[in-house]
């Protein structure tokens, strides 16, 4: 088994990603490529909590077999380790259905199988704790709407209760309950989960929450009242922004543009 610091390296500069490994469709090694990108921006970006927490995508449906698997990242190691060809592929209980050298979490893995199992429409799952959505998880009130990310999320953001570090089989159904069919879900006194029906809308709905989160926290330690908006000034952002994410080719384009970002930083260190 490699070394984690070769993990690390072989994530960045690999050439991997760009030979399909014989036994996985050209579908499944899309989505793997991808998949990993995403986990790469979320340590680029620092809203890892080290090897903790999970983004999980839906194998596509093109692959043989396929129903009710899903991809997601080994436990144990660090975000920036991952790669197309570690990651795991587990079935709705978090176990593995197929053979690797790494390990899956299935406690860990509990939520995203609730939201999968009972939401069709969703193909990615992030689930993240960073320092400000996690403050705002801690507040009664959640989120405000009236910055300009904020409003993006008026009236698409769900919250449930907290009832442990984990999601035990007798809470699946109340959370599901408290999600209802909207795609973030703010875990109070924890973190928060988002999903969408692709990896590119799902990094892009992430952003647009930490950075409402960022900003309202922000905001938060200035002196003087906030700026109300309007109920149909909130509207209209939240249908726009729901709109775009939907638009394939904008929140790929948001994706794309990101990793390349990444990928420069990531040369001009090594």
């Amino acid at each position: 088994m490699p070394t984690h610091s070769d993990l690390a390296v072989a994530a960045m500069h690999s050439p991997a990603r760009d030979v399909k490994p014989d036994p996985i469709s050209a579908d499944e090694w899309a989505m793997r490529v991808q998949l990993t990108d995403f986990y790469h921006l979320v340590d680029y970006m620092g809203w890892t909590e080290l090897i903790f927490n999970h983004i999980s995508a839906r194998v596509p449906s093109s692959v043989p077999g396929s129903e009710g698997h899903y991809l997601v990242n080994p436990f144990g190691l660090n975000y920036n380790e991952v790669t197309p060809e570690n990651l795991l592929k587990v079935g709705l209980d978090g176990n593995l259905v197929e053979p690797s050298d790494y390990t899956a979490n299935p406690a860990g893995f509990a939520l995203h199988s609730a939201i999968h199992g009972a939401r069709e429409d969703v193909h990615c799952i992030a689930h993240t704790h960073s320092t400000p959505i996690s403050a705002i998880a801690l507040k009664q009130e959640g989120f405000h709407h009236d910055d300009f990310y904020g409003a993006q999320l008026f009236g698409r953001v769900a919250y449930h209760t907290f009832e442990g570090i984990t999601l035990f089989a007798d809470e699946k159904d109340r959370m599901l309950s408290s999600m209802g069919q909207k795609h973030v879900l703010v875990l109070r006194n924890h973190g928060v989960a988002v999903c969408e029906k692709d990896i590119p809308g799902t990094f892009m709905l992430l952003w647009s929450v930490q950075r409402a989160a960022e900003i309202q926290c922000q905001a938060a330690a200035l002196r003087g009242p906030d700026v109300p908006l309007d109920d149909a000034i909130k509207e209209k952002c939240s249908m726009l922004a729901a709109q775009l994410i939907q638009n394939d080719k904008f929140a790929i384009k948001l994706f794309d543009a990101t990793v390349r970002k990444m990928r420069a930083a990531q040369a001009k260190q090594a």
